[in-house]
Order: C-alpha cells, then sequence, then structure tokens
C-alpha cells in the first residue's frame, strides 16, 4: 500500500464492491498513522455509498467527503468542493469512490488538471460473479468505457470476487483466474486480492496480486 500513489481513485461496476473496498483502503491508511480522506464521487448508486458510513470513519480521524447534500436518501450530481482539498494538499492520503459506471465516472473528468501528470493511481475492481463483467472480453469493454469517460489510465486490477460471508477460496480462486487474463491482455498488474479475513488468510501465498484482507462494514448484518 506504501507504494501506490497519494491519490487513489477507485472504480468497478456496480455491485463489485468497490466501496467497501475502498473504505477497507482508508482505514488500512488510518491504522498506519496517515493522514487520509476518503471521498465520495459515487452519483450513480443510492445504495452502499461510503458516506453512508461517515460516523464510523471520522472516529478513525478518516476525513469523509460527500456531495453537498446531506440527507442520505437523496443524490444529484453535485459534488462538493472540498472534494478539491486533498488533491491540492499533498499531506492527505486520498482515496477516492468513482460512480459505479461510465457516467459516475464523467465526474472525476472535472478534476482531470489535479492529475494530468500521472501522480495517482486508479484502481479497477473486478468481481467475476457480477454479469457485466464475468468474462475478459466484457470486463475490458467495462475497463476501457471507464477510462475514456474518466480522461484517466488504470494501473492496478483488484480481483474482489466475493459472495459477501458465503465467499470461498474458490469464489476467489475463480475471479483471480478472470483477473490474470484481463491482466495479461491489457497489460495492467493485479494489484490486490481482497477477501473476508477468514478466507484471505487461507489464500495461497504466490497469487500475483497482494492479499488484502477485508472487514464488511458496508453491509448490516441482516443483509449477510
Amino acid at each position: 500500500m506504501l507504494d501506490d500513489k497519494r491519490l487513489r481513485f477507485v472504480i468497478g461496476h456496480y455491485g463489485s464492491g468497490k466501496t467497501e473496498f475502498s473504505i477497507n483502503y482508508a482505514v488500512k491508511l488510518a491504522k498506519m498513522g496517515k493522514k487520509v480522506a476518503l471521498a465520495d464521487l459515487d452519483v450513480v448508486n443510492l445504495y452502499f455509498r461510503s458516506r453512508e458510513k461517515a460516523e464510523v470513519l471520522e472516529k478513525l480521524g478518516i476525513k469523509v467527503i460527500s456531495s453537498s447534500i446531506k440527507a442520505s436518501a437523496v443524490d444529484i450530481p453535485a459534488i462538493s468542493a472540498e472534494i478539491v482539498a486533498p488533491m491540492q494538499d499533498t499531506s492527505y492520503e486520498a482515496v477516492i469512490d468513482v460512480g459505479g459506471d461510465p457516467a459516475g465516472a464523467r465526474v472525476l473528468g472535472r478534476y482531470e488538471e489535479y492529475f494530468i501528470d500521472g501522480g495517482y493511481d486508479m484502481f479497477f475492481v473486478l468481481n467475476a460473479n457480477r454479469p457485466e463483467t464475468q468474462t475478459v472480453e466484457k470486463a475490458i469493454e467495462y475497463l476501457r468505457k471507464i477510462e475514456d469517460t474518466a480522461r484517466a489510465k488504470v494501473t492496478g486490477i483488484i480481483n474482489n470476487t466475493h459472495m459477501l460471508k458465503s465467499t470461498t477460496i474458490e469464489d476467489v480462486l475463480k475471479g483471480q483466474e478472470l483477473a490474470q487474463r484481463v491482466s495479461e491482455k491489457v497489460d495492467i498488474p493485479i494489484k490486490y486480492i481482497s477477501a473476508i479475513e477468514s478466507v484471505a488468510k487461507e489464500l495461497p501465498k504466490d497469487l500475483q496480486g497482494e492479499i488484502f484482507p477485508m472487514t464488511l462494514y458496508m453491509r448490516e448484518e441482516w443483509m449477510i
């Protein structure tokens, strides 16, 4: 994680688990003693957005930035001007959760001037259980659409193939196979293999990418 660029944009299809990954990433940075900002740029998905867990995250010292509308049930394509702060202030380690389709990624294009020099990472979260990205061709097509709309290049792939608490090692390895094939086709490395902690500790250690244990912050117990 320390090798990643200061600005980390996290993209992925609806249901990929990108918001869960973003939150876990921010929490890990905070526990390492970093000054962290988590920006919620998802103006597409009404549910499971990182802003819904702002209180929990702020207790950990994480600055949470979301839309200018405070009501959790409201979503408009209006982003708080605060989003610029962690992009300009180099004392922040920034994790930016971007909308889950090309329309959502268009918001990121507004801030191109802050990362045009390549001082960023953009992680593509891939869940092989999602029908929209469950083949190499579909995953690459989606990845390229996001890149074109956001006007930024993906720098790393995240294998986040899961079934919430029912996730098995086999699920993750199935996703790893897909991620490897996509990685080879587009010449983008697999950066992380994310999985719930009970599964992560049982994964083979020789997989391409860093194993990234996750806590399920975005699902209440009754949802899992």
